[in-house]
C-alpha cells in the first residue's frame, strides 16, 4: 500500500510541472563565394507563455520533445542575402521558468505573449566566415511550472485539505484513501457575492523532510512560492502519518510545517498567513483548540515539544485562527471571510506603498 501512494504521489494523476525539451536553433545558409552573397541566419527557438497550453498538452501534441529553427536559405544568383529560417515557437503555461539540466533560470514567463529565446540560429555564410554557415545553438532545456494562486494551502496528509477545498469552493480533488491524499495539485475558486473570486491551491501533502526533497519535497514547496498568502491546515486532534512516525499535536504541527518552509527557503515564513484549525466536530475538540490558542501566544514556553533541529528560526505571527470542520461546514463562511479580508488589508497596503514609492520618486526628480 506504501508503494502504491508513493508511486501516484509522483505521478499528480494526469497533471505535471516539468518538462525536458531538447531545443536547436536552425543552421544557417551558405554564402556564395563567387558574387559575395550571404547566406540566411538559421530560425531562433522561442517559449511563448500561453493561458491555453499545459505541459502535458505539450507532451502529448510533441511526443518527441524536440524542438528546431528553420534553416537559413543558401545564398545564389537569384538572391544574393539569403531569407532566414523561420523562427519556432514553444507554447507553454504561464507560470514557468524555463531552466538549463543544472537548473539554472534561463527566464522566466508570467504574462501571456511573454516571449523567452532558448535557443539562437546559427550565422549564415558570409565572406567573413569563408562563406561557411555555423550551427545553431543546441541543448536540454526544462520547463518548471509554479502554480499561481491566491492562497497556497500548506497542511501533513490527512489534515483535511482536501475536503476543506471542496467545503470552501467549486474544485472536485481526487482524494484517496491512503496517507498522500492529494493525487495531484487542485486551484479552487472561492466566489464571493460582490463577484469578487479569490483562487486557493490545494497542493500534494508536505511530511517530516520534505525540505529534503522527501515525499513530493521540493516538488510541493516550489508552488508555495508563487502564492500571495499561506493557509496552514492542521487536524484539532494531531496526527500520525504511520505507525513508525511520531505522534504530532496540532501545535507541534504548526511549527513542523513551519520549519520544512523555512528550510526550503526562509523568505517564505515572511508571507502573510492564515491558520485553519480542522476537524472541530471530533470528539474534545474545543479543549484541544483551547490549548492550542494558549500555545501559540507563547510558543517559546512550549518548543521543548519539538526536536531541537526542528523549532523554527521565526514562529509565525497568524492574522487569523479560524476553527472550522469540513465535514459538517461549521465555520466555512466565517474562514471565506477571513480570507477575503487578509488578501484586502494586504492589496491597499500595497496600494499605499506603491503610492508612497510614486510620491518619493516625483518629489527626487523635482530637486
Amino acid at each position: 500500500m506504501v508503494q502504491l501512494s508513493r508511486i501516484c504521489f509522483r505521478k499528480y494523476g494526469n497533471f505535471m510541472d516539468n518538462l525536458r525539451l531538447y531545443v536547436r536553433g536552425g543552421s544557417g545558409g551558405m554564402g556564395l563565394p563567387r558574387l559575395g552573397g550571404q547566406g540566411g541566419n538559421g530560425g531562433n527557438v522561442w517559449v511563448v507563455a500561453s493561458k491555453k497550453m499545459t505541459l502535458k498538452s505539450i507532451k502529448d501534441k510533441y511526443p518527441l520533445k524536440r524542438f528546431i529553427g528553420g534553416v537559413g536559405a543558401n545564398s545564389s544568383i537569384q538572391a544574393l542575402k539569403g531569407d532566414r529560417g523561420m523562427d519556432k515557437e514553444i507554447l507553454a503555461p504561464v507560470g514557468i521558468s524555463v531552466t538549463n539540466d543544472d537548473g539554472k533560470i534561463i527566464g522566466e514567463l508570467n504574462i501571456e505573449g511573454e516571449r523567452l529565446m532558448v535557443a539562437k540560429g546559427g550565422s549564415g555564410g558570409s565572406y567573413h566566415t569563408a562563406f561557411q554557415p555555423s550551427k545553431g545553438q543546441a541543448k536540454h532545456i526544462r520547463l518548471d511550472l509554479k502554480l499561481v494562486a491566491d492562497l497556497g494551502l500548506v497542511g501533513f496528509p490527512n489534515a483535511g485539505k482536501s475536503s476543506l477545498l471542496t467545503a470552501l469552493s467549486n474544485a472536485t480533488p481526487e482524494i484517496a484513501s491512503y496517507a498522500f491524499t492529494t493525487l495531484r495539485p487542485e486551484i479552487g475558486k472561492l466566489m464571493y457575492k460582490d463577484h469578487k473570486q479569490i483562487s486557493v491551491a490545494d497542493l500534494p501533502g508536505l511530511i517530516e523532510g520534505a525540505h529534503l526533497n522527501k515525499g513530493m519535497g521540493h516538488n510541493f514547496l516550489k508552488h508555495v512560492e508563487r502564492t500571495k498568502q499561506l493557509m496552514f491546515v492542521v487536524d484539532v486532534t494531531g496526527f500520525q502519518l504511520a505507525s513508525k512516525t511520531p505522534f504530532r499535536s496540532a501545535f507541534e504541527a504548526v511549527q513542523l510545517l513551519t520549519k520544512e518552509l523555512e528550510l526550503y527557503k526562509e523568505e517564505l515564513v515572511s508571507k502573510p498567513a492564515l491558520l485553519v484549525v480542522n476537524k472541530m466536530d471530533l470528539p474534545d475538540a474545543e479543549d484541544k483548540l483551547a490549548e492550542l490558542k494558549e500555545q501559540l501566544e507563547n510558543p517559546d514556553e512550549f518548543s521543548d515539544l519539538l526536536p531541537d533541529d526542528m523549532i523554527p528560526k521565526n514562529y509565525i505571527a497568524f492574522r487569523h485562527v479560524v476553527p472550522v470542520s469540513a465535514a459538517t461546514k461549521f465555520g466555512v463562511e466565517d474562514l471565506k471571510n477571513c480570507i477575503r479580508q487578509s488578501l484586502d488589508e494586504s492589496a491597499e497596503m500595497e496600494t499605499t506603498d506603491m503610492h508612497r514609492e510614486k510620491l518619493q520618486a516625483l518629489r527626487s526628480s523635482l530637486h
